[in-house]
């Protein structure tokens, strides 16, 4: 007489067959002599393993907290209004020596993109600027 196979799929991890356990079937001495108190001292982990995760959400939303602090210490708020004298950053072209000018304006801006945070730039002659320019290519002109 054969014992019913399970397919190969299922018992093949890493390589090899997997092997089943006699005590799944029938528990073996070792397991119904093992103390009633590990029964007990598992029932109380499990009791208090809500109060675990709710411990380890309050950790990640303090270290999320810190990290958000961190991030905009270093982050420079660009708050543009039409209206405002800005200049924006030079592309540079071709051979660009170190004493170049890095900025030029003041362009005034006539339009915000609907993103919020590009606009339309016009020069100080009233000629707009064909393409919007991001907040980032940006800074606010100090006359």
């Amino acid at each position: 007489m054969t014992t019913p196979r399970i397919s190969a799929r299922k018992l093949r991890r890493y390589g090899s067959e997997a092997v089943l356990p006699v005590e799944i079937g029938q528990p073996s001495a070792s397991v119904e002599s093992y103390p009633n108190s590990n029964y007990q001292t598992r029932a109380i982990e499990l009791d208090l393993v809500e109060e675990k995760r709710d411990r380890a959400a309050i950790r990640m939303k303090a270290y999320r907290s810190h990290i958000m602090r961190s991030y905009n210490k270093h982050v420079w708020s660009r708050d543009f209004q039409v209206g405002d004298l800005v200049m924006k950053k030079v592309k540079p072209v071709g051979d660009v020596g170190k004493l170049e000018a890095r900025w030029e304006g003041p362009f005034k801006i006539i339009q915000r993109v609907s993103s919020g945070s590009a606009f339309y730039l016009e020069d100080s002659q009233g000629h707009s600027l064909k393409r919007p320019w991001n907040a980032f290519h940006l800074k606010k002109y100090y006359a």
